[in-house]
């Protein structure tokens, strides 16, 4: 009997030993797709600067040639009137990219009809007629 409480003990320990080194790999693993993921967005982040900067420089590139012609008011409001119909259409670009538009939820709202991950019904379809009960004697 001695024996077979030795061997439990040596499988409780392989146990453990298989979970850390798991638990190690996993933990490994999620480091560097986090690395890799923060680099990602920070280049994302760069990039949206950069854009900024430039769509700055093109605002204001427009301003100054209207300027010539036009007083700086009138430059600087058909400017931003430019730069707003810009904005719109391409937020009207990005959600026409999303397929048909999905009813924003307002405080106190009804939850949509699908979950966010579009994998299906989050509740499953009611039943045109009741089901049957069966009728117990007594």
């Amino acid at each position: 009997m001695d024996r077979l409480d030795h061997l439990e003990h040596l499988d409780k320990h392989l146990v453990e030993e298989l979970a850390q080194v798991a638990r190690e790999t996993v933990r490994e693993e999620l480091r560097e797709q986090s690395r890799k993921q923060r680099r990602t967005a920070m280049l994302y982040a760069a990039s949206g600067a950069a854009a900024l900067y430039a769509g700055g420089a093109v605002a204001l590139a427009v301003g100054l040639a209207l300027a010539i012609g036009l007083p700086g008011w009138a430059a600087a409001l058909i400017t931003a009137a430019l730069m707003g119909a810009v904005a719109y259409s391409l937020r009207g670009a990005a959600h026409s990219g999303h397929g048909p538009h999905a009813p924003h939820r307002v405080l106190g709202g009804t939850p949509p009809a699908a979950p966010p991950s579009g994998l299906g019904m989050p509740y499953p379809p009611m039943p045109q007629t009741p089901p049957d009960t069966p009728h117990h004697r007594a």
